[in-house]
């Protein structure tokens, strides 16, 4: 790699590369140490190809939610399965990475705009300001979308398509049109314990020993000519287990379950014997 070697966007790598290392050494511990990051399925990392692919998540925190992801991906890109143990799988991470985040959020602070770096696709959002939805939505910047082409055809994408951290909002159309436009191999990411864990940014701990779960599942399978917008929507839905018939009401004895496996999800480190 050439030391002033650029990226699509204008990175320079080395810089991006030395970013992701620093981030990543100064944030493990919050997945493998005082929290825990139990991972499932990142076996199908290694079989997806170098570029054209979109990741979709359900979305908990600003920062948390991507950094785990970067994590997860380069240890399951370095052999490790279902684990982040030993941060050395970041001396060498996959650099054409990126992920889709809102301008204003990008801008919110020195910290951010350094993280935009790493791989951010900032995007105006077309419903929210101020943190606050919007009656009169705005246009959609043409210059968003192909800055979205831009990276699938250099690498991969995270997109988080319901556009905020609260959970059951409805998916964003534009996340279809995506899909529909530039035929991405979809791979639907599922996580939970990251609200819990860290504020709303994902910046600063708020609780320790926290179980966090991040779920990778197959590929979509989708009809790119003759699917609809709604229906790859609603496959988005329920891939990352956000329809509405997830919020239906829920038998007693399964309350009752779903009880007892929080209590197992409040992680306890081991004790170490002397």
């Amino acid at each position: 790699m050439g030391l002033f070697k650029r990226n699509p966007f204008g990175h320079i790598l080395f810089i991006k590369k030395w970013l992701i290392r620093i981030f990543g050494a100064l944030t493990h511990r919050r997945y493998r140490g005082f929290n825990q990051l139990q991972i499932e399925g990142s076996e199908i990392i290694t079989s997806l190809p170098d570029k054209n692919v979109l990741f979709i998540s359900n979305h908990q925190t600003y920062f948390a939610d991507v950094v785990a992801m970067f994590h997860v991906f380069n240890a399951s890109l370095s052999g490790r399965v279902d684990t982040i143990k030993n941060v050395g799988y970041l001396w060498q991470p996959k650099m054409n990475i990126y992920y889709v985040a809102a301008s204003e959020t990008m801008k919110s602070g020195i910290l951010p705009r350094i993280m935009a770096y790493v791989g951010a696709i900032t995007v105006e959002r077309t419903w929210r300001a101020g943190g606050k939805d919007v009656e009169e939505k705005k246009e959609v910047n043409p210059n968003d979308t192909e800055n979205i082409k831009i990276a699938l055809d250099d690498g991969w994408v995270i997109t988080f398509p319901q556009g905020t951290t609260k959970s059951f909002k409805p998916v964003r159309k534009g996340t279809a049109h995506i899909i529909k436009q530039h035929k991405p191999i979809v791979v639907p990411i599922v996580i939970d314990g990251f609200r819990r864990a860290f504020d709303k940014k994902g910046l600063r701990v708020k609780k320790k020993n926290i179980l966090q779960s991040f779920i990778i599942k197959e590929p979509l399978e989708i009809d790119y000519e003759n699917d609809s917008i709604d229906a790859i929507v609603e496959k988005i839905e329920f891939a990352i287990e956000q329809h509405p018939s997830f919020l239906k009401v829920i038998p007693a004895e399964e309350i009752e379950e779903q009880e007892r496996l929080n209590k197992l999800r409040k992680w306890q480190p081991k004790k170490t014997i002397d």
